[in-house]
């Protein structure tokens, strides 16, 4: 279903990096006969490849979208391109241009149910019967917007014969991602079509399953709702607050809120990040310039592309590790016990308390001062924590 457009997305990738004037002939053209298709075949692959993630379009400019630079490698990012296509199969295949918008909205809000009954008959169905079906989704639909008597009252249902035909293009645009068959007078689903509703049910269970109900919160209220829990049912808790939303948009919320002050809700953020996996691939890697996220990014490309989470820590700089150290501190400091922030001494890389505090006053960290202050007052030992004072101290005032 997408070999085209990945074919033709990787062409537009190797074409952008050319400098050259095409002004005589379009890109349609050239890429038709660069991959000896019509240019129909290319506009619709090019569709697809959109559709399908495999580009992205920043303005005027296309550039290759992260499943396609995961193509190879990686066989979810492939189901989850088809996915996305499988998604969007009203956009591939247009609507009667006769019938009303408000109609059509209605059929593919309806449509999952009749996609259920599909899957759970696990073989061909006679089209009357999903033409009921829909009838009967459709009029439900209607009852639950009309929760005021007094209000206006709703257009009334599309006749039979607009029905059907709205069926009939749902069916069609499903069988033209592949997602069913048909054929006298039946629709069955295929494997990847019943693979698909079998995953969006998934999705919707998973949703359901968010024992602290933080699903329908912000990424920051819900991080702050899971710092209480352990990692297992924080895990639970991400996967349902993810299921519940665009994966784009979910990436971006909880990089925002990796950027704010609150340095457990950073590491939080992070955790969330690792259950989203490949799709935040870009974005990760886009955050790892940024100087408060770089650790966490490093460390989380480290992690996906396969390094032990035990041997993750190697790809840090002494700087960045040290930088990491603060801010962990920093989160302990603004929400754990005092005992946690001395223990937390043992982690550092430097090995001894005077070799620490040398490189924390020149790593830079925001939170420096703060968390010298916070280590003095709960250490037991008077000399190092008098050390950290005057570190602390100094660092506040700009010494050396």
């Amino acid at each position: 279903m997408l070999a085209d457009a990945v074919r033709i997305a990787r062409w537009a990738a190797v074409e952008r990096d050319r400098d050259h004037d095409h002004d005589a002939t379009s890109a349609t053209e050239r890429a038709a006969a660069a991959l000896d298709l019509t240019p129909a075949q290319v506009r619709a692959g090019w569709d697809r490849a959109r559709l399908a993630g495999l580009v992205e379009l920043h303005g005027d400019t296309a550039r290759p979208g992260w499943r396609l630079r995961a193509w190879d490698r990686d066989d979810s990012a492939v189901l989850r391109g088809w996915v996305a296509l499988f998604d969007a199969w009203s956009l591939v295949h247009p609507a009667p241009g006769d019938v009303a918008p408000a109609a059509v909205a209605e059929v593919v809000e309806a449509f999952p149910q009749v996609l259920s009954l599909l899957q759970l008959s696990a073989g061909p169905v006679p089209v009357p019967a999903l033409l009921d079906l829909l009838q009967q989704r459709v009029a439900e639909l209607r009852e639950e917007r009309c929760e005021v008597p007094d209000g206006p009252q709703p257009q009334p249902l599309p006749g039979p014969d607009s029905l059907a035909r709205l069926l009939d293009w749902a069916l069609e645009g499903l069988a033209a991602v592949g997602a069913l068959t048909l054929g006298d007078n039946q629709a069955t689903l295929t494997p990847l079509g019943n693979w698909a509703v079998w995953v969006k049910l998934e999705q919707i269970c998973v949703a359901a399953q968010s024992p602290a109900g933080h699903i329908e919160q912000s990424a920051e209220d819900m991080l702050r709702g899971c710092a209480r829990l352990t990692p297992g049912p924080a895990r639970v808790e991400y996967r349902a607050w993810l299921a519940a939303r665009p994966v784009g948009s979910a990436v971006t919320e909880l990089l925002a809120v990796a950027r704010g002050e609150d340095a457990l809700l950073r590491g939080l953020a992070f955790e969330a990040l690792r259950v989203v996996g490949a799709p935040a691939e870009a974005e990760v890697r886009a955050a790892a310039a940024e100087v408060s996220l770089r650790p966490y990014a490093l460390l989380w490309l480290a992690e996906y592309e396969g390094a032990d989470p035990d041997e993750a820590p190697d790809v840090l700089t002494r700087e960045e590790a040290t930088w990491l150290w603060v801010d962990t501190a920093a989160a302990v400091a603004d929400h754990g016990e005092s005992a946690l922030l001395v223990r937390h001494l043992e982690s550092a890389v430097q090995g001894t308390v005077p070799a620490l505090l040398d490189e924390v006053r020149a790593v830079g960290h925001p939170r420096t001062v703060q968390v010298l202050v916070a280590l003095a007052a709960a250490h037991p030992d008077p000399a190092l924590a008098k050390a950290m004072r005057r570190a602390a101290f100094q660092v506040h005032t700009g010494g050396a």
